[in-house]
């Protein structure tokens, strides 16, 4: 017999069953659902082999049966109390649970987040089948079906009733009715909308949670996409004059991804990195092939406890990479090579592990040597032209690595007095007068990014090669992710030099490894080659823009509501000078038709307040959300072409 386990985590669960338990409660039930599950949440529970426990009280027991632990069905939540099935304990309970996306086509738990680490939820597909037959290419409808268009509609109201109560007012009812919706659009066929709603829901169960890896800008990001899927497939199209539609088959997504035969591939690794969000943690393996093309091999798996998610992310580095009979660590692979045939490929680089594919191990290459080394010949700017442009594409279609950078910097020590008065370590791009700010990989503290960031802080004048991940802003920031030894006779030493093992190839995964002081040394001095003086830190650039008076208060409705947007006179008149004064006269107009929007609420003929569908909110939202998307991303363009190599936007993304 099982021995019974203690655990803080509760199982994870299907998006569908969520909404449909919800949906049973009457509507006195509902009112009571967001107090219901905050006292659940606080009642031990146990688990013993596929089951989870808890008791409600000393006459109810509540039973969740979820198998590889998720729960699938309905039925599997069982309650003893007298008003089960329809009891507001059932529906406590899905709404503490993990939201947790279907697998299509395997049981593997789906790893196809590994790209995109700061994701909440995982993506619809499934792990590859390659034993399945050929897709059949049909032609691509003209346009929606009555039913793809009420499923749209449908989450459109759900995703505009959401936002207009914000995050505070956004309680179990109206997660579940935005669920709901979700399921019914992923039955229609609109994959990418029902799979960007789950996001959103388990973002807002982040914010109102107050769980350390919530990030607002995820948020509203999340529902910027949902809200511009569900308008752009609901609007007809009008073709006098108007610009190019985006295609159906791109706004519908796919139920999975799908993978494309390459034969045989000659990998070699580049770095590791963990992989932590709100459900999964694990690791992700980055490798480059003969031709420069990134790669991606993930372990990534469901947790049910916050605690440990960090040290399972960490540990899942020493993991056996899931690549044909290779017997290497995800560590280990990030040094090494692997030969592999009968690969297989995503159009987002991910690599699949069939069980037609062969891998063995093989010679890794240096950062400094073919055709690893050609990662860093792109100029800065054009590597941010390269990131931004793919950050326009559907998250399945960006090529890997689009948004990393590759370069070589002198650091010049922390920034006391950084934007927002956070600690940052600058650094000097090579070649060039960029000072750029180099943040943590990841922010969580059981990661090692921080106190690697920490100790580069002390290496003033350090000569790095680094690989990091362009943090979108309106001063040149990337997230750190590895580092490793600058190519000889490049530069003149520095008065500290990276000194690793033999055994690490002279590279560091950040996130995976702790950097050691002993790992920085000081060089002796050359006659012929002495060490030059310290290059000294750049004065505070000037403030930009003030982008952040349209940007808070489209912050601000996300996470208090519609009601929010209702400041006095003055100071709506102060925002609309301050904008206007900037040249910013269309943010102004937007700014405007935001709180205009905000504060429109029709009455009856006793002067109360009519329920509305929220739309025109909505839609006065995501015209401010979607100019201040485009905005930022200019300004983003504009810090990195400091370096006076440009950056235009239309030229055709690099291969990467």
């Amino acid at each position: 017999m099982n021995a019974t386990t203690q655990e803080n985590g509760w199982p994870g669960v299907r998006p569908e069953v969520v909404a449909e338990v919800v949906s049973g409660l009457s509507a006195r039930l509902q009112k009571r659902l967001d107090g219901a599950a905050a006292k659940l949440a606080q009642r031990p529970l146990s688990r013993e082999g596929d089951e989870w426990r808890v008791e409600v009280d000393e006459e109810a027991l509540l039973v969740l049966h979820a198998p590889g632990g998720v729960i699938a069905d309905p039925a599997s939540v069982r309650c003893g109390c007298l008003l089960a099935p329809a009891c507001v304990h059932r529906a406590a309970t899905v709404t503490l649970c993990p939201l947790a996306e279907a697998i299509e086509g395997g049981a593997e738990s789906s790893d196809a987040d590994a790209d995109a680490p700061r994701v909440d939820a995982p993506r619809a597909e499934g792990p590859e089948t390659p034993s399945a037959p050929e897709p059949v290419l049909r032609p691509e409808p003209a346009a929606l079906t009555p039913s793809e268009l009420a499923a749209a509609r449908h989450l459109h109201r759900a995703a505009g009733a959401l936002l207009a109560a914000g995050v505070s007012g956004a309680g179990a009812v109206s997660q579940a009715e935005l669920l709901r919706a979700a399921h019914r659009a992923r039955l229609a066929g609109l994959y990418r909308p029902a799979a960007a709603a789950v996001t959103v829901v388990t973002r807002v169960r982040a914010a109102r949670s107050g769980a350390p890896d919530h990030r607002l800008v995820d948020l509203v990001s999340g529902l910027r996409e949902l809200l511009g899927l569900t308008v752009a497939l609901s609007t007809p199209v009008d073709a006098s004059g108007a610009p190019e539609p985006t295609p159906l088959g791109e706004l519908r997504g796919s139920a999975r991804q799908a993978y494309a035969e390459e034969g045989g591939l000659r990998l070699y690794g580049l770095f590791a990195e963990p992989v932590l969000t709100a459900t999964h943690a694990g690791a992700v393996s980055w490798a480059v092939d003969a031709g420069g093309r990134l790669s991606t091999v993930a372990e990534v798996t469901p947790h049910g406890d916050a605690a440990t998610a960090a040290p399972l992310a960490v540990g899942a580095g020493n993991r056996t990479v899931r690549l044909g009979d290779a017997a290497l660590s995800h560590r280990e692979f990030s040094r090494a090579g692997l030969a592999v045939q009968g690969a297989t490929r995503s159009a987002g680089g991910r690599l699949g592990a069939g069980a037609s594919v062969r891998a063995v191990r093989a010679a890794g290459a240096d950062w400094t040597a073919e055709p690893v080394d050609g990662l860093w010949s792109e100029p800065p700017g054009a590597q941010v032209a390269r990131a931004l442009a793919a950050q326009e594409l559907p998250y399945e279609s960006r090529p890997a690595g689009s948004d990393l950078l590759f370069l070589d910097v002198t650091l010049l020590g922390a920034a006391p007095t950084a934007p927002g008065g956070a600690a940052q370590l600058l650094a000097r791009v090579a070649g060039s007068d960029l000072v750029i700010a180099l943040l943590p990989g990841h922010e969580h503290p059981d990661l090692a990014f921080r106190a690697n960031l920490a100790l580069l802080a002390t290496a003033h004048g350090l000569r790095l090669r680094l690989i990091g991940r362009l943090e979108r802003a309106d001063r040149p920031q990337l997230r750190l992710l590895a580092i490793g030894t600058p190519p000889d006779g490049s530069d003149q030493p520095g008065p500290v030099r990276l000194a690793l093992a033999a055994d690490r190839a002279g590279r560091a995964n950040l996130g995976l490894e702790r950097l050691q002081a002993a790992d920085l040394q000081a060089p002796a001095p050359r006659a012929d080659h002495p060490v030059g003086p310290l290059p000294e830190l750049p004065t505070t650039p000037p403030d930009g823009p003030p982008v952040h008076v349209l940007a808070r208060r489209v912050a601000q409705a996300v996470t208090t509501g519609r009601s929010a947007l209702a400041p006095s006179a003055a100071t709506a008149a102060a925002d609309r000078s301050l904008l206007r004064v900037a040249g910013l006269s269309t943010a102004a107009q937007l700014l405007d038709g935001l709180r205009a929007a905000a504060a429109d609420h029709r009455r009856d003929v006793f002067g109360r307040v009519v329920p509305d569908d929220h739309d025109a909110f909505a839609t006065a939202w995501l015209a401010a959300a979607v100019y201040t998307e485009a905005l930022a991303t200019a300004l983003c363009s504009a810090a990195w072409a400091a370096d006076g190599t440009a950056t235009d936007r239309t030229r055709q993304p690099a291969r990467v």
